[in-house]
């Protein structure tokens, strides 16, 4: 299971695109509101996250800070946990695995 916001989307559906190819089920979710998504009836929360589900990766192109309550303790949050990085953004990407080949090897360590 895949989580981003905005245009890391992008990134999750050419992994899960890539995964199925593979023969693997993936679902991504487009998680824009934690605030939105806490106001849900238990129901709809375990729709979206069911708990038999423990592979998650989320993709954010800032701080991982707060994915951990979604991805769990046997998830991976990707992201760029500090400041002062400066190049080209797919330089920047690739050096903190925000892209499709890093994140499918993070996916692969968790399955």
């Amino acid at each position: 299971m895949f989580f981003g916001t905005g245009s890391e989307l992008e990134i999750a559906a050419k992994v899960a695109d890539e995964l199925r190819k593979s023969g693997k089920t993936v679902r991504v979710v487009s998680f824009v509101s934690w605030e939105l998504f806490d106001e849900q009836s238990a129901t709809y929360k375990e729709s979206v996250l069911p708990a038999a589900v423990s592979a998650r990766v989320s993709i954010e192109a800032g701080t991982t800070f707060g994915w951990e309550k979604i991805v769990g303790s046997k998830g991976k949050a990707i992201g760029i946990d500090h400041f002062g990085a400066s190049a080209p953004a797919y330089k920047i990407y690739k050096e903190f695995g925000l892209i499709v080949e890093a994140v499918i090897a993070a996916a692969k360590v968790l399955c």
